[in-house]
């Protein structure tokens, strides 16, 4: 065999290879090699974004948890104030039924002592009268006796 002819025979054929491979074999595996590369580049991409809602999850996270602090905080210091009004209230409420119990248990006293007069009243009556019939040694009318009596309670 000749050494050109063989050559030429191997060049024609790596040409009828090359220009098959580059007509049907290259061609889906450019399109499997694209297509690995375009779910490559869409993970990238979805990774990048799924990293940025993450980090604004968080600083939404931060924003939630200051306000409702700024909340709670709000609340605590409302229900401190109203605390204060209620402790006021009560302290107001028991001044006043404070000044009512004086105020009953001196009209009460007053009741008693008014009681109690008219019945020292009565009490020294009897006892002059009894000084007075010790003094006479006599008998006095009963109804002369509670004459003198009435006018004696209202001089006293």
């Amino acid at each position: 065999m000749n050494l050109n002819a063989t050559l030429f025979a191997q060049l024609v054929v790596f040409f009828i290879l090359g220009w098959f491979t580059m007509r049907f074999v290259w061609p889906p595996i450019i399109k499997a090699i694209e297509e690995r590369t375009n779910k490559i580049a869409s993970g990238l991409e979805y990774a990048d974004k799924t990293q940025n809602e993450f980090k604004n999850a968080e600083v939404k996270i931060q924003e939630d948890l200051k306000k409702a602090h700024h909340e709670i905080k709000a609340k605590i210091q409302e229900s401190d104030k109203r605390a204060v009004e209620i402790i006021e209230q009560a302290k107001v409420a028991a001044t006043k039924e404070a000044s009512l119990i004086i105020e009953s248990a001196k009209r009460e006293a007053e009741t008693e002592i008014v009681k109690l007069r008219d019945q020292l009243r009565k009490d020294v009556s009897v006892l002059a009268l009894y000084g007075a019939e010790q003094i006479l040694k006599k008998e006095i009318n009963q109804n002369t006796h509670d004459d003198i009596l009435r006018r004696l309670e209202a001089e006293l």
